[in-house]
């Protein structure tokens, strides 16, 4: 005889776990890791390596001192290294990049509950954090590797040569094609727009991201630079537009849910770089864009959530 088995939802099993994800993330990421270690050199796998050694180490400490369930077999602390070192110079002593990874892991994620519960980044609050404790390490530049040297040489960043365009001091600005491809100062893992662009497609076919935050992200910025009458596509390719708008404004615990949220944090971010960047004394305003718009994320989902057919909102007291 037949029985009706009732249970509790959910009823539809979903075969993607927290790791599936971060793997997928993880392959994500090569491309621009592996053009970064071709163009910085080893030194940049060696740091990329600390990164993610230091931050499965202080996770992995830090859920054995809080006596929970260990998580690093999540693959969440290792995609974090990885984004940290992307968000780092090469030329970074190692010893910061090991305060970096404490304050991503330890004070931002594990302090908060773990993961899904942080409620900014890990990564970005973690450059801000060593930008302004350690700001002539964090802005120390080098050109990327060529055949035809084998020695470093000391460079500005597109965006600090997008600052002296039009004075007296005008220096030689790289091509589209020079930021597309990446052969320019910068960040190991920001500078190849196209490798991003590769990693971030992949994720939106694998269904791991919604590419509504990204394109309202790239796409504000492009169209405020557009109106101010500046330069919008050297503006969405340099610097760290690409590397923030596909894994840092898609990071599940720390961005809205709802595709309508999606597009308001991006514009927000756009908003907020563009106002940096032209206005402020940074040349960069990815990292503070999306900090500041995951502190706004709980407001957002609010404002955009969905309403229930029929339902009505509940009367304030008083």
């Amino acid at each position: 005889m037949n029985r009706l088995i009732v249970s509790p939802s959910p009823h539809d099993e979903n075969p993607t776990t927290t790791t599936t994800v971060m793997l997928n993330v993880i392959i994500a990421l090569m491309p621009a890791l592996i053009v970064g270690c071709v163009y910085f050199g080893l030194r940049a796998l060696l740091l990329t390596v600390v990164c993610v050694a230091s931050c499965v180490l202080f996770e992995y400490l830090s859920r054995k001192l809080m006596k929970r369930e260990n998580t690093i077999g999540d693959l969440s602390a290792v995609v974090t290294g990885i984004i940290l070192a992307m968000n780092l110079p090469s030329t970074l002593p190692l010893w910061m990049a090991v305060i970096g990874s404490f304050v991503a892991i330890v004070i931002v994620k594990q302090l908060f509950g773990g993961i899904g519960q942080n409620f900014a980044n890990p990564a970005i609050t973690a450059r801000i954090v060593l930008m302004v404790s350690f700001p002539a390490a964090m802005t120390k530049w080098v050109e990327p590797f060529t055949h035809e040297s084998l020695d470093a040489v000391s460079s500005a960043t597109p965006l600090v040569l997008e600052q002296l365009r039009g004075t007296t001091d005008e220096p030689f600005m790289p091509s589209y094609l020079d930021l597309f491809l990446g052969k320019t100062g910068g960040c190991l893992g920001e500078t190849c727009a196209l490798a991003l662009l590769i990693g971030g497609l992949y994720l939106a076919a694998r269904r791991i991201i919604n590419l509504a935050a990204p394109l309202s992200f790239i796409g504000s910025l492009f169209v405020l630079t557009w109106v101010s009458g500046g330069d919008p596509v050297y503006q969405i390719l340099a610097g760290g537009v690409f590397l923030g708008a596909f894994f840092m404004a898609t990071d599940y615990a720390t961005t809205p849910i709802s595709t309508k949220g999606k597009v308001v944090f991006g514009l927000g971010c756009g908003i907020i770089t563009f106002v940096i960047r032209h206005f402020g004394s940074f040349p960069e305003g990815v990292s503070f864009s999306i900090l500041l718009m995951n502190v706004l994320t709980p407001y957002i989902e609010q404002l955009t959530r969905t309403k229930v057919l029929g339902a009505k909102e509940a009367e304030k007291n008083g």
